[in-house]
């Protein structure tokens, strides 16, 4: 006769403890199980919908930038130069009181003060 093996009383331990646990398995425990409850958003449903935003709002800034600035090739004309010294035709509206202004208008040059007798007697 031959001895066992070392290998086979272990084996047989084996054996019998998977026996006894699927002994402890009913038809109950093998209904399909719920699905877990947590978190609705995941952290990768919300890298989803931070990057949605952003490439959104990207999108917005460069036509409002677009739309904005007008496009290169039809440059704004410049406002025609004046002269400093001429100024606009000016409209005389007439006076409710009648009596002529004391200011100076400003298309006239200044008024040269007259000369004074004590300047002159010298």
């Amino acid at each position: 006769m031959s001895s066992p093996s070392p290998v086979e009383p272990i084996e047989e331990r084996l054996r019998a403890a998977l026996d006894a646990r699927a002994r402890l398995i009913d038809a109950h425990d093998l209904s399909p199980y719920r699905p877990p409850t947590g978190p609705a958003w995941g952290a990768r449903r919300i890298r989803r919908v931070v990057s949605a935003v952003a490439v959104t709002v990207a999108a917005a800034a460069a036509v409002a930038f677009l739309l904005l600035s007008g496009s290169p090739e039809r440059p704004h004309p410049a406002p025609p130069a004046r002269d400093p010294r001429t100024s606009p035709p000016t409209t005389s509206a007439p006076s409710t009181h009648g009596s002529p202004t004391s200011e100076p208008s400003p298309t006239s040059p200044p008024a040269t003060p007259p000369p004074t007798s004590t300047a002159t007697q010298r």
